[in-house]
């Protein structure tokens, strides 16, 4: 094996207080609210933890449990579990829809919010119920699409909502 293979392979971290390995690190940290001990997880390439957690006091009551590969497999499985949620939590803000009758056929309106630091917006469309696209809007990020507000914008024929 190469000194560069190496390398590449040798960047896991398996110590008491710092674990890092399969893009994750758990660092156990001074508890900042009492006299304990914290553990926070942080997925490589982001720069705040996706979990911070109360971590286990050592047999000696005075420093923290070390880590190990079982404790830090569970972090690793809670942390990612966290992200999938705040993930699909923020999926939801940002896009909604709602189905509407209009002249007897089903119309899917969907609100998808573009959350640009400068220049929030939301795309508002229209499809039917084979999937094809028959309308579309630029709206403000703050538009509330209920089904009265999609009902409405139909019976304006579209017209970019007001």
């Amino acid at each position: 094996m190469t000194d560069s293979e190496l390398d590449q392979t040798d960047d896991a971290i398996h110590e008491d207080r710092l674990w890092r390995d399969d893009g994750w690190t758990a660092r156990v940290i001074k508890n900042e609210d009492d006299d304990g001990w914290a553990v926070e997880m942080i997925r490589d390439g982001e720069a705040e933890p996706a979990l911070v957690g109360p971590w286990t006091m050592g047999r000696d009551k005075k420093n923290p449990k070390p880590l190990d590969a079982g404790a830090f497999r569970t972090l690793v499985k809670t942390a990612s579990e966290v992200r999938r949620r705040h993930e699909q939590q923020r999926h939801a803000m940002l896009h909604k829809n709602v189905t509407v009758s209009v002249q007897g056929d089903d119309v899917t309106v969907t609100l998808d919010i573009v959350p640009d630091e400068d220049d929030p917006y939301a795309d508002l469309k229209a499809f039917d119920a084979f999937g094809a696209q028959l309308a579309q809007a630029r709206v403000s990020a703050g538009f509330k699409l209920t089904k009265a507000s999609a009902e409405a914008w139909a019976a304006n024929e579209f017209q970019k909502p007001g």
